[in-house]
C-alpha cells in the first residue's frame, strides 16, 4: 500500500528547503541592503534579484498550501501558537515585495523611504522565519490535538537567537549571490564581507548546537544515541563552511554560493532528524496530523503536476536573467 503520509512529508520538506534557498538570498540582499557602499551599489543588488524574487516565493505558497491539505492538525496547533510570529514574517514580506515595485519609480527624495522598506522588510521576514524555527524546536504545549500555550510562548532567548542565525545566513546567501552576479565594488564589498558572515553563522550555529540539547530531550537522546549517522549532517555542514571559505579567498565566483546551499541543506536535514517523526512537537506525529487518505491521494494528483511546471519556468526565469549585472542595468 503507498503510503501517502510519507509521501507528501517529502513534498513538503522538499518546498520548504526550495523556498529558503530561492527566498533565501534576496531576502539576504535586502539585509545587507543598508550597509552597500553607495547609492549605485543598491540599485546594482535590487537589479540583481527584481527578476526572479516574486517566483521564489511560489514555493513558500506551495509548501503552505499542501501543508493545509495533507496536514490539517499543524496549522490548527502551530497558527494559534504563531499568530504574532506568522503576522510579522506576512508583514516583512509584503513591505518587501511593494519596496521592489515603487523604489524604481520614486523621485530621489522618496527612494530612501522605499530603500528602507526594502531592509526592513527583508530583515524582519528573515527574523520572523528563525524564531518560528526556534519556537518548532522548544516544542508546544498541547492538549487534545489543540494549542493550550500563551500568545508569546514562541518569544524565547532561544528562538531569538535562532532568528539572528537565520538573519546571518540569510545576509551569507546574499553576499555569494552578489559575488556570482556582481563585479566591480559590489563584487569586491561581497568578497570581503562573506568570510565576516560565515564567522557570525558558525558562531550562532555552535551556540544552538550545545543549547537545543537542553530545551528538548528528545532531540538530546536523539542525537546521542546515533552517535555517527547522524553526526555526518553537521559534518557536512562544516565542510561546506571550509569550502566557502576556500573558495573565496580563490576568488571563485559560482562556488561559493553553491556551497553556502550545501549549509543551509545539510543543517536543514539536521533539523528533520532531530525531530522526526514529530511534525508538531512533542506530542505528534505525521500521521497524527495527516489528513485522510483519500484528501492526501486527490491533492498529490495536483501537486505532482504544478510541482514539475514550477520547476520548469523557475529554471526558465533563471537561464534568461543569467549572467552579471552592471550599474545602469535591469529588468526594469
Amino acid at each position: 500500500m503507498i503510503d501517502f503520509t510519507m509521501i507528501w512529508a517529502v513534498i513538503i520538506a522538499f518546498g520548504v528547503i526550495m523556498y529558503v534557498l530561492m527566498d533565501g538570498f534576496d531576502l539576504g540582499v535586502g539585509i545587507l541592503y543598508p550597509f552597500a557602499p553607495d547609492e549605485e551599489s543598491r540599485d546594482v543588488m535590487m537589479n540583481s534579484v527584481a527578476p526572479v524574487w516574486d517566483g521564489n516565493e511560489t514555493w513558500l505558497v506551495l509548501g503552505g498550501a499542501g501543508l493545509l491539505g495533507a496536514f490539517p492538525l499543524v496549522y490548527s496547533v502551530l497558527l494559534p501558537a504563531l499568530y504574532l510570529g506568522v503576522f510579522l514574517l506576512l508583514a516583512g514580506l509584503i513591505f518587501r515585495g511593494v519596496a521592489f515595485e515603487f523604489r524604481f519609480k520614486a523621485s530621489p527624495a522618496k527612494k530612501g523611504w522605499w530603500s528602507a522598506a526594502f531592509a526592513g522588510g527583508s530583515t524582519v521576514a528573515a527574523l520572523a522565519q528563525g524564531i518560528v524555527v526556534g519556537a518548532y524546536i522548544q516544542g508546544f504545549e498541547t492538549e487534545n490535538f489543540a494549542y493550550v500555550g500563551g500568545a508569546f510562548d514562541w518569544l524565547t532567548p532561544f528562538s531569538v537567537l535562532t532568528g539572528i542565525g537565520l538573519v546571518l545566513g540569510y545576509a551569507l546567501l546574499g553576499s555569494t549571490w552578489l559575488i556570482m552576479k556582481t563585479e566591480g565594488p559590489v563584487q569586491d564589498w561581497a568578497y570581503r564581507l562573506t568570510p565576516r558572515l560565515l564567522g557570525g553563522v558558525l558562531g550562532v550555529f555552535l551556540i544552538i548546537s550545545f543549547w537545543t540539547p537542553l530545551v528538548d530531550e528528545f532531540v538530546r537522546d536523539r542525537w546521542f544515541s546515533n552517535l555517527f549517522s547522524i553526526w555526518l549532517l553537521p559534518a557536512g555542514a562544516l565542510a561546506c563552511a571550509w569550502l566557502i571559505l576556500r573558495s573565496v579567498r580563490s576568488r571563485a565566483e559560482g562556488l561559493p554560493f553553491v556551497a553556502t546551499m550545501g549549509l543551509f541543506i545539510f543543517t536543514y536535514l539536521g533539523l528533520l532528524a532531530s525531530k522526526w517523526p514529530y511534525v508538531v512537537p512533542p506530542d505528534y506525529t505525521l500521521y497524527d496530523a495527516a489528513s485522510a487518505r483519500e484528501s492526501q491521494m486527490f491533492l498529490l494528483l495536483g501537486v505532482l503536476f504544478v510541482i514539475p511546471v514550477v520547476l520548469a519556468y523557475t529554471a526558465w526565469t533563471y537561464w534568461v536573467f543569467r549572467g552579471k549585472v552592471r550599474p545602469g542595468e535591469g529588468y526594469h
